[in-house]
């Protein structure tokens, strides 16, 4: 099946777009993309823990001024749906992140983009007009890090995100049973031999000698303009230890179940972390968004705002930007829908909502 070029009458949801995306995708690209660490326990979680969160009906409500925007870090974004930072998009097009954020910016959605693209920053900054993050694995030699850290302060991005759940790669069995490899043409252009594609894990024991600690993040924290967020936090503890550095925000994240299988589902861990955080910086959701509904569940949860990661892929895969951009289209069109049945006109009220039959 190739690439599409419109949209069909029946790719109407995001599980639409996986599955023209699975019919599309070469078997090595859908084994790094569609898999998680181990027995893929907390990928398949991640999603399923959303149907046992149900919603009310409030649909008398005041809703004629239905606003969908937020501000974080002094920033006004269009809406609450954030595209996560995704390395290697050229596996699924051509054209790889430029794609993306060309859909970004006709949904006016701000993009993330991995440390591990395999287009350039500077590429990508240039054909953008929405905003970009910029996320980063911590390498050994702390001068990359600066040194991608300064370009991205330079290019304009407007929050670091740093990955702190991935120091090295997960146990993913489905891509060693394939043999998945990166296509010769494809690498992570703004960096040269990442630390973590490393996979020699008979040496681990040296591997873990070069493995980042709290001590680098603070460092990093107090050598960037930007606003600093951890991604990857999934317990109360780390939320906690965030608030004690001053981080500025985090995303509560599991890495899509990609790292340590058994990890719990991302939205059950987070309002626990919500009530220890209790406001005092912006936390980000990541993690199994496949409707609008899961969006206003994760807000009324506690997260300002959401990250999805694999939809991306799918619809870059399906219909280059054109999946891209519809992908956000039908994830905000089902919010602002939701928005109306449960009566919110806008991001503050979806917060007061009071969720039923939720085990905790």
């Amino acid at each position: 099946m190739e690439k599409l070029d419109f949209i069909p009458n029946d790719l109407v949801s995001l599980k639409d777009y996986e599955r023209y995306a699975k019919q599309i995708m070469d078997l090595n690209s859908l084994a790094y993309i569609n898999s998680g660490a181990a027995d893929e326990v907390t990928f398949r979680k991640n999603e399923e823990a959303f149907q046992e969160i149900y919603l009310e009906t409030n649909s008398l409500e005041e809703v004629k001024n239905l606003d969908i925007k937020i501000e974080l870090f002094k920033e006004i974004y269009d809406n609450p749906i954030f595209l996560a930072p995704v390395a290697y998009q050229k596996l699924v097009d051509i054209n790889g992140e430029i794609s993306t954020v060309q859909a970004s910016n006709v949904m006016n959605c701000c993009m993330c983009v991995s440390s591990f693209s395999s287009c350039s920053l500077e590429e990508i900054s240039k054909n953008a007009t929405s905003p970009l993050w910029f996320q980063l694995y911590i390498q050994p030699d702390m001068n990359i890090n600066l040194e991608l850290i300064k370009k991205a302060e330079k290019l304009g991005f407007k929050a670091l995100v740093i990955t702190i759940d991935a120091p090295i790669n997960g146990i993913r069995n489905v891509e060693q049973r394939y043999g998945f490899s990166l296509p010769k043409e494809i690498s992570a252009v703004n960096i040269k031999n990442p630390f973590q594609l490393l996979n020699d894990y008979e040496n681990i024991s040296d591997i873990a000698k070069k493995l980042p600690t709290w001590k680098e993040i603070e460092f990093i924290k107090n050598n960037s303009s930007l606003p600093v967020v951890l991604k990857g936090i999934n317990s109360v503890a780390y939320a906690k230890k965030a608030l004690e550095l001053g981080i500025d925000g985090i995303i509560v994240s599991n890495h899509g179940g990609r790292t340590l299988d058994s990890l719990a589902p991302s939205i059950k861990v987070l309002p626990k972390i919500a009530k220890e955080i209790n406001k005092k910086i912006p936390i980000i959701f990541d993690g199994g968004i496949k409707r609008g509904t899961d969006i206003i569940k994760a807000i009324a949860l506690g997260a300002d705002a959401v990250m999805i990661g694999r939809p991306i892929m799918y619809g870059l895969a399906t219909a280059g930007a054109l999946g891209v951009a519809h992908t956000l289209k039908i994830l905000k069109e089902e919010l602002q829908i939701s928005m109306i049945f449960t009566g919110c006109e806008n991001i503050e009220k979806i917060k007061e909502i009071k969720l039923s039959n939720l085990q905790y």
